[in-house]
């Protein structure tokens, strides 16, 4: 991953920590709103034997994506606030 730079010609480490941590805060309301939309298995049995595993699969690994985009956006705040100027 690359981070950003903070220098005196660049965005301020003021505005990158507000910019990534209110990122953050979004990611992680989006992941509890995904999280109570957990597929319902009378949602999908008329579809067959298979389909609410493969949707819990599936509901489970976008789970995971704004998961990992979160961790990646802390990881760039935590980077912003140790880095010196």
């Amino acid at each position: 991953m690359i981070l950003p730079t903070v220098h005196l010609n660049g965005t301020s480490r003021d505005a990158l920590r507000l910019q990534y941590a209110t990122a953050s805060r979004a990611v992680g309301e989006a992941v509890l709103a995904l999280e109570e939309a957990y597929p319902n298995a009378r949602d999908y049995y008329v579809q067959g034997a298979d389909a609410f595993s493969i949707a819990s699969r599936e509901h489970s690994a976008r789970v995971r994506t704004l998961r990992d985009m979160r961790a990646d956006l802390d990881r760039i705040l935590e980077h912003v606030d140790s880095v010196g100027l």
